[in-house]
């Protein structure tokens, strides 16, 4: 029997190693981050994702949607439908931009003023939390962590699609 499989029958946790057990944790911060989106939702009527765009908008009134796209690291597309909800729900307003009627202008509503505070139960309060009693070292670590590994996905995505193509 496996170290990894005699490890999770005797109670002890499983020796992964290193790239499994950083996967492991991400997976967990994934499934956080989805879980207290859809208590949000149910909430403050926002999920996660949503209301980070509220707050974004709210700190740069009138930004156009491709630099909320590009500030966020998502292809403009998947933005589409997260501001067409805040759209409908009244939080946010989108305007042509006068100098080029092309480009979506953002900015919130005076419903989406409201919810753009701190507010105690959302994600970016548990992470806030965290930020706050962590040293600053450690966040310039993880964050330089976590930045590469989008890099090494982003770049095996690309070799994929070109594998395909």
């Amino acid at each position: 029997m496996s170290r990894a499989r005699a490890g999770a029958i005797d109670g002890e946790p499983p020796h992964l190693g290193e790239t499994l057990e950083f996967m492991r944790v991400m997976w967990q911060v994934d499934h956080a981050l989805q879980s207290r989106s859809k208590r949000m939702q149910s909430e403050l009527g926002v999920t996660g994702p949503q209301r980070l765009v509220v707050r974004i908008v709210g700190r740069f009134p009138s930004i156009p949607a491709g630099h909320l796209a590009d500030l966020l690291h998502v292809h403009p597309s998947t933005l589409t439908g997260v501001i067409q909800r805040l759209v409908k729900q009244g939080l946010l307003r989108r305007r042509a931009d006068p100098r080029d009627g092309r480009r979506g202008l953002l900015s919130l509503t005076d419903e989406g003023r409201r919810l753009d505070i701190d507010s105690r139960g959302t994600v970016e309060d548990a992470v806030g939390d965290v930020i706050r009693r962590t040293p600053r070292e450690k966040l310039v670590a993880a964050r330089e962590v976590l930045t590469a590994v989008v890099v090494a996905l982003k770049r095996a995505d690309g070799a994929t699609k070109a594998s395909t193509e």
